[in-house]
């Protein structure tokens, strides 16, 4: 019987030097789940998202994609099928056309000629052309990719999604640096590929209202721990004044002298 879990972790720790980033931590993902983790800085959700995509490795635990173990995924065209990642600073070669951007998410397929020649002559160009339609950037095709706004270089960055077709995307605050209505924009679009092409979606954001708006579940984490895991639905504004005032009474109280 398949899996229905995209992903599942137990008992996961990460540290850095004395820095306890995640504490034993369990927690699974359903399949065509659209996930948005929520908490303070430092509260351990980059590092959460970093795990699951295998760019770094728990000290302690196990994570699985589709009940494989994250350390079994050896062949990088295989978990490139499972998994993309979107981030903050888009990952864009800005000097190159954005057709050529697009397509570099066909490189694990294509291998290393392909690849090398789609830099001067772009290969497969009716995938990219379908997909920046989709993103509603067709007519900027053949433009500098640094030349255009932070929202369209992140629609860029969602239609290279697009043509890499991973059953999961991980979004790291993929629209942090975007002002209110680019961010919704943005979000709007990603979250409607996902639901097309019935993918799983967890995403790390700082904007409590985007999550609950946009998301079905909130999973919100404060010094590597789960704090609570909730539908968005179910979230309060007491769960969430709770969520970040605890974070900055203990702050507070480690600045405050002892009484005498």
């Amino acid at each position: 019987m398949e899996s229905t879990d995209a992903f599942t972790l137990e008992n996961v720790e990460k540290t850095y030097g004395e820095m306890k980033a995640i504490s034993p931590l369990s927690l699974s993902i359903k399949k065509g789940e659209v996930t948005a983790i929520i908490g303070p800085s430092g509260a351990g959700k980059t590092t959460l998202l970093n795990m699951l995509s295998t760019i770094e490795t728990p000290d302690n635990g196990t994570i699985k994609i589709a009940e494989k173990r994250t350390s079994e995924y050896r062949n990088p065209k295989e978990l490139a099928k499972k998994v993309g990642i979107i981030r903050q600073q888009f990952d864009l070669v800005g000097s190159l056309p954005v057709i050529h951007n697009v397509l570099v998410g066909r490189f694990t397929d294509w291998g290393f000629w392909k690849s090398f020649w789609s830099f001067f002559f772009p290969q497969e160009k009716d995938i990219a052309i379908q997909a920046l339609q989709r993103v509603g950037l067709a007519d900027k095709m053949y433009d500098r990719t640094s030349k255009l706004s932070g929202g369209e270089q992140q629609r860029v960055a969602l239609a290279r999604l697009l043509v890499q077709r991973p059953e999961i995307i991980l979004a790291d605050e993929p629209v942090s640096s975007l002002d209110p209505a680019r961010a919704e924009d943005v979000l709007n679009i990603l979250i409607q590929i996902v639901k097309e092409e019935k993918q799983t979606l967890v995403t790390s954001l700082h904007s409590v209202e985007l999550a609950r708006n946009y998301f079905d579940r909130i999973i919100a984490v404060r010094e590597g721990k789960i704090y609570f895991d909730q539908r968005a639905a179910e979230v309060s504004d007491a769960d969430l004044t709770n969520l970040y005032q605890l974070t900055e009474l203990n702050e507070h109280a480690d600045k405050t002298p002892p009484l005498s």
